[in-house]
């Protein structure tokens, strides 16, 4: 057996000399590759755990056709990205299913047009073996840099395609933003709201849009001055709401399409002595940790299991990628995960 000099890093010879096989047998097992029998494979693997033998990842990749890393493209700015608690919960749940499959995250921001070049040269280079983009925003050039890179993607949330139809095979995964946000208005008008005012999201995303339609569908004849655009940050609620009360004072309600937004827009009602939810009710949407429940008052919202469907992006695109491996297994479908009323305070 090749001895090993005291602190020197343990060798495949070693592995394949402690286990009884070739070497080319003990670099199939360790390297992920097929066609070993499992007696075989156990003793390789003992002799990994018994040496602290550590795979070459460069030999790694040969062998599978993997990089063992997957890149996380999140159509936003670095300063959204970390003030904006959705996305670590998204990030959270990625990361926890990638890990489970020994697999690295690799996180690619959008700062600005330029970036997307870059993005682009990486995601081509043959660093990742798939992508998971998210928060995209209509006419996004993430689909084709994508597409033209050739690596499975799965998108979080749903994309709009009017720019490229071709794409409309690759999987996403959403809430039911659209069902959520007729609860929230239903809800509303249970308790005798009248004059219920929406403060949206971004035009530019389809979640917004979506949520916009849901409160359509209840108040089919709204009068639009009860409708005010937002940004998904705070800030921008606030300013939503100022201009809702400048407009119609006598709105008894509002329904706003993000936890962020209705954090702000809670603070001017809070600032200018209007009671809630007595004068007016409030209810989000996304029930974010760190947010929802400290509102003052604690926010009524949609929940939405922002942590799972990062998860679940995760595990399509995983799929997908063993059945490019394997040739089994169908493509991965899109799937719209449920939300729900939570019912605190605010409304």
């Amino acid at each position: 057996m090749p001895e090993q000099s005291p602190g020197s890093r343990p060798t495949l010879e070693a592995v394949a000399a402690r286990a009884g096989v070739s070497r080319a047998t003990a670099s199939r097992v360790v390297n992920g590759g097929d066609g070993v029998r499992k007696p075989l494979v156990d003793k390789v693997l003992q002799a990994v755990d018994e040496l602290g033998y550590i795979p070459n990842h460069a030999a790694r990749t040969l062998v599978t056709r993997r990089t063992g890393a997957v890149a996380v493209v999140i159509a936003e700015p670095e300063i959204r990205i970390f003030s904006d608690p959705f996305f670590s919960q998204q990030i959270r749940g990625i990361s926890k299913e990638l890990t489970a499959h020994d697999t690295q995250l690799v996180l690619l921001l959008v700062e600005g047009p330029g970036d997307f070049d870059r993005i682009a040269r990486y995601l081509s280079g043959g660093h990742v073996d798939g992508a998971l983009a998210f928060s995209l925003h209509t006419n996004d050039p993430l689909p084709a840099i994508t597409r033209r890179a050739g690596i499975p993607t799965v998108y979080g949330g749903r994309p709009s395609w009017t720019a490229d139809p071709g794409d409309q095979a690759v999987p996403y995964v959403d809430a039911d933003n659209r069902g959520g946000a007729r609860v929230a208005v239903q809800y509303l008008r249970h308790l005798g709201r009248e004059r219920i005012a929406h403060i949206g999201g971004p035009p530019d995303q389809t979640s917004a849009m979506d949520r916009l339609d849901g409160y359509r569908d209840v108040l089919i004849d709204v009068d639009p001055t009860l409708v005010v655009e937002g940004g998904f940050t705070v800030e921008s609620g606030a300013r939503a709401m100022a201009e809702l009360l400048e407009r119609r004072p006598d709105l008894d309600a509002v329904f706003v399409a993000n936890d962020l937004m209705a954090s702000g827009a809670l603070r001017v009602l809070r600032e200018r002595g209007i009671a809630v939810p007595e004068q007016v009710a409030i209810v989000g949407f996304d029930d974010m940790d760190g947010v929802a429940e400290e509102t003052d008052p604690p926010l009524t919202t949609v929940n939405q299991d922002i942590e799972g469907q990062g998860r679940l992006m995760a595990r399509l695109l995983l799929r997908g990628l063993d059945r490019d491996r394997t040739g089994n297994g169908s493509a991965p479908d899109s799937v719209i995960t449920p939300t729900t009323l939570v019912r605190r305070a605010s409304a």
